[in-house]
């Protein structure tokens, strides 16, 4: 399982940043079914959320994606959801602190297998809280959505083990009753953004092309561009049908029962590039 440590040089990275050769997911334990929910719409079917997830790695793997599988955790009902309580790059890994205390554990959990991983692996502080739903990489930075899992200290506290690994970043806000920021937006390309009215309205993403999604399809701006693709919630279809009309090569992922307990296509992997991988103009 082990990974090179990055050789990339000081405040360079991939330019494309979805761009990906690896990624980390976690087996979902029988446990899911008590996941945590803002929107309380029933319990999800464990087999259902077996299936789903299933065929989001299928799906990744098809993209070009080596797909390293943990087992499951028992005790933590979300932690299949990996991208919460850490972040990684091609340069090192960022241990998180969830802002949902059932979750807190999970870092732990996650932290022996980024250190196998990577040569570099930072930790926020205990106090600061954030969760990757809550970050978005972007070319021209990453963005840091405040939110009730993210807070200010714990945004601050990430932008300085970014800048410890060359990247920069900005803190931006994430609209009232939104879990995430990144339930409310995606990265679909280089200059282009996925995103709901509500969120654009705030102009966070000015400088990008915005593409929004169809009223009533809100829930499908949690998309994930992968090298050549864009993974899709499939109960979308306008927003497919629209992205597909734009030119992107759309792959819809069901999310029926995952999307019970709050989730979205981009939590349930934590993806990097090799920087071995990667070279000056290599796209």
């Amino acid at each position: 399982m082990s990974v090179p440590p990055a050789t990339l040089p000081p405040g360079t990275f991939p330019s494309s940043v979805f761009r990906f050769d690896s990624a980390l997911v976690r087996t979902p334990a029988r446990s899911v079914v008590h996941g945590l929910r803002a929107d309380d719409r029933g319990d999800p079917s464990y087999d259902g959320v077996v299936r789903e997830h299933d065929a989001y790695v299928a799906a990744l793997r098809a993209a070009g994606v080596e797909v390293t599988v943990l087992p499951p955790l028992e005790a933590f009902p979300d932690s299949l959801f990996v991208e919460d309580p850490a972040l990684v790059f091609a340069e090192g890994a960022i241990l998180l602190h969830p802002g949902a205390a059932p979750r807190a554990g999970e870092v732990a959990e996650i932290a022996p297998v980024l250190r196998e991983m990577f040569g570099t692996v930072l930790e926020l502080p205990s106090a600061a809280h954030a969760e990757g739903g809550d970050v978005l990489l972007t070319p021209k930075g990453v963005m840091i959505g405040l939110s009730a899992r993210t807070d200010r200290v714990g945004a601050e506290a990430l932008l300085a083990c970014l800048g410890q690994l060359g990247r920069t970043g900005t803190i931006v806000e994430t609209p009232a009753g939104v879990l995430h920021f990144k339930t409310d937006c995606s990265l679909l390309d280089e200059d282009s953004v996925l995103s709901t009215r509500r969120l654009a309205r705030s102009g966070v993403f000015d400088g990008f092309r915005q593409i929004l999604v169809p009223d009533g399809e809100e829930a499908a701006a949690n998309a994930l561009r992968v090298n050549d693709v864009v993974l899709v919630a499939a109960g979308f279809p306008k927003t497919i049908a629209m992205l597909d009309g734009l030119g992107y090569r759309v792959v819809p992922v069901e999310t029926t029962e995952i999307g019970r307990i709050d989730a979205g296509l981009s939590c349930m992997s934590l993806r990097w590039r090799h920087a071995a991988s990667w070279s000056p103009g290599k796209a």
